[in-house]
């Protein structure tokens, strides 16, 4: 097997020597971390939100061009919206919104409830966005199963025709200073038979088979690198790994873009927005940065 650096905030491609089978493996620490702690989420919520940044990060890590990937999913349940917004620097953002009250009831009778009980019925989207020049692309397929790894596998099926397994996990590792979030991703995928290769079903089959041995523990395991992970999977045909990216936790939220949020707004609307001390105050909902915003500056 190539070695490589892999351990934490990355993502990597492999292919396993001589099958026709390409795959992504991610490991998030310190980024998903802060992601996670930004807002006060009960441990279902923010395992959800969890399992978005780890599912950003194994598809957006592919796209070809500069741009952004958004893995979003909204419902009628407890959780109402849930999204991560990944660019092709490496860098990601994510968020949920949910009724506090609602996710508690949900997790009643459950260990740890999952996406189709927190969403309800609704929608998982997944836009692709080339920038201000390109038309965006969206695909969405309905919320099935309680991970969205589910979602994800059958959005793949529906909409690129290409057979896909993933597997996400989220959890709290103490590696000696306190419990900190962690989560990771595995994602294989069978590249279509051709006349020189053939039918590749029997080798997906077995690759399938593979696949499912990977534990979550191991996947969020800090002491386990990803190398190690592939091998144990793996080693019988040997397993190639790429380039690893790095990956980092950052919001492109500023001063200038809420100012001109707040222009959007009708003189009469921004009036009533300037508190006592004369300032508008913008909370950025993806990492809860407060904004002291002049109103001169939004034009109010």
């Amino acid at each position: 097997m190539t070695q490589s650096p892999i351990s934490d905030d990355l993502v990597a491609s492999f292919q396993i020597e001589g099958w026709p089978v390409r795959g992504r493996i991610t490991r998030l620490g310190a980024s998903v971390h802060e992601v996670l702690t930004r807002h006060d989420y009960p441990e279902p919520v923010a395992n959800l939100l969890g399992e978005a940044c780890a599912l950003a990060a194994l598809v957006g890590s592919s796209l070809k061009f500069e741009g952004r990937l958004i893995v979003q999913a909204q419902g009628d349940g407890p959780v109402t919206y849930v999204v991560c917004d990944y660019d092709t620097a490496g860098q990601f953002r994510g968020y949920c919104r949910f009724d506090p009250e609602r996710v508690a009831e949900a997790g009643k009778g459950f260990i740890r409830p999952g996406a189709r009980t927190l969403l309800g019925d609704g929608l998982f989207i997944m836009t692709v966005d080339q920038g201000e020049d390109m038309e965006r692309y969206q695909g969405i397929t309905q919320i099935e199963g309680e991970t969205l790894a589910l979602c994800a596998e059958q959005y793949f099926a529906q909409s690129e025709q290409v057979p896909t397994r993933i597997r996400l996990a989220v959890g709290q590792v103490d590696t000696g200073e306190g419990p900190t979030w962690r989560a990771g991703g595995l994602m294989i995928q069978n590249i279509a038979s051709d006349d020189a290769r053939g039918s590749t079903e029997d080798v997906w089959t077995r690759a399938e088979a593979l696949f499912q041995t990977t534990g979550e523990d191991e996947l969020v395991d800090p002491t386990l690198p990803s190398e190690t992970l592939l091998w144990r999977l793996f080693n019988e045909d040997g397993v190639r790994v790429f380039e690893p990216h790095a990956l980092k936790a950052f919001c492109r939220c500023s001063e200038e873009r809420i100012a001109t949020v707040i222009e959007s707004f009708s003189p009469a609307e921004k009036a009533e927005m300037v508190e006592d001390d004369g300032k508008i105050r913008v909370t950025c909902e993806y990492c809860s940065r407060v904004y002291a915003v002049d109103p001169e500056q939004a034009g109010a």
